[in-house]
């Protein structure tokens, strides 16, 4: 069986993208308020890594959340993390429960983040079958995953940012 099309794919990482680049500039100028469509927001910490240690870490204490192990049945399977060789893109390894994120390069750490790291994780909680998928890898379904995992471990305000930039690319939710 053949997973459905990934239409939402670009449309989820550029609004990903906008967002991270929001909490770069926020870390920066020391100012955790911005402007979204209108609305005044004050930015969350984000949480940055040092290492895959740290990244592992993280990802053992998130899926060993009582709310997350009682919202997704994924969540008692751990997950591995590992350095990924490239530098563009980390990803979720579905057959074998793996995050692979590009390591430090020229001291730009960019996947070493809790969005991204909440990103893989939300596909990790896809309770469809990894070998017989029935759902878009970015659509709406997991869409919902990644906002309530931002929403409770980042904050209200960090899934509010990231629906907004979600539904102004023209992302379906659930």
């Amino acid at each position: 069986m053949k997973r459905p099309r990934d239409t939402q794919r670009t449309a989820v990482y550029d609004a990903e993208a906008l967002v991270r680049t929001m909490f770069d500039r926020a870390d920066e100028r020391g100012l955790r308020v911005v402007d979204v469509l209108g609305s005044q927001v004050t930015l969350p910490m984000e949480r940055r890594f040092a290492s895959i240690d740290s990244v592992q870490d993280y990802v053992d204490r998130v899926l060993a959340l009582n709310w997350v192990r009682s919202t997704w049945t994924r969540a008692a399977t751990p997950i591995h993390v590992r350095a990924r060789s490239g530098n563009k893109a980390a990803h979720y390894e579905s057959d074998c429960a793996t995050i692979a994120v590009p390591e430090h390069r020229n001291g730009n750490a960019w996947a070493f983040r809790e969005l991204v790291v909440l990103h893989e994780i939300a596909h990790h909680l896809d309770p469809s079958d990894p070998e017989y998928p029935t759902v878009a890898p970015h659509g709406p379904e997991y869409v919902d995953r990644y906002l309530t995992l931002v929403g409770e471990i980042i904050g209200p305000e960090a899934a509010f940012v990231l629906r907004t930039m979600l539904l102004a690319g023209g992302v379906r939710l659930n």
